[in-house]
């Protein structure tokens, strides 16, 4: 073999390795930030004036993906307590019979992530009433400790919450970025 051949047959070696690394980290991007039900969370993300990332930022973090999954009270993609899910379906004139049908659950999350964004108009804000609930985040907002113009919060006293909100920012520049590609 020629050592011109041997050179060769070296950078190729690298440049196989280097895209193997690069398909590795790609495939465990992929795994770590799942897509599914993209056509039912464009068609509601759209519907509701919602960047579809965001929408799937939220139910990874909610669910990871998984329709039937429950935590406490909550359940579905969105996680959505049967509550909310009554009240989203009266605002928005429509029955259902299964909140938990992942189409259904996306439909209603949507919905109810507009109107707190709609109420609150500050992203971080909505997804830490999206988490924490409405009335704690209406307490921290009236409270100097936890926001200093009542609108956004410097602060999220809930460790859940503050986490949650840092989690769905993550996961959306992941979404947003994943797409670029």
């Amino acid at each position: 073999m020629s050592k011109l051949f041997k050179a060769f047959l070296a950078v190729l070696a690298i440049v196989i390795a280097i895209l193997g690394i690069i398909g590795g980290y790609e495939t465990s991007l992929r795994i770590k930030y799942p897509v599914a039900y993209s056509d039912i969370i464009v068609k509601y993300a759209n519907q509701n004036d919602l960047d579809p990332f965001l929408v799937m930022a939220v139910i990874k973090v909610e669910s990871n993906f998984v329709p039937e999954a429950h935590s406490g009270f909550a359940g579905g993609l969105m996680q959505l307590t049967e509550e909310t899910a009554e009240w989203n379906a009266r605002e928005m004139g429509v029955t259902y019979d299964d909140y938990m049908d992942p189409e259904t659950n996306i439909m209603l999350g949507c919905h109810y992530l507009r109107h707190l964004i709609d109420i609150y108009v500050n992203i971080d804000t909505a997804l830490a009433a999206y988490n924490g609930g409405m009335g704690n985040v209406n307490s921290w907002l009236k409270d100097s400790r936890y926001s200093d113009d009542g609108v956004s919060l410097k602060y999220i006293p809930f460790t859940e919450t503050r986490n949650y909100v840092d989690k769905v920012n993550t996961s959306w520049e992941h979404y947003k970025t994943m797409n670029e590609n």
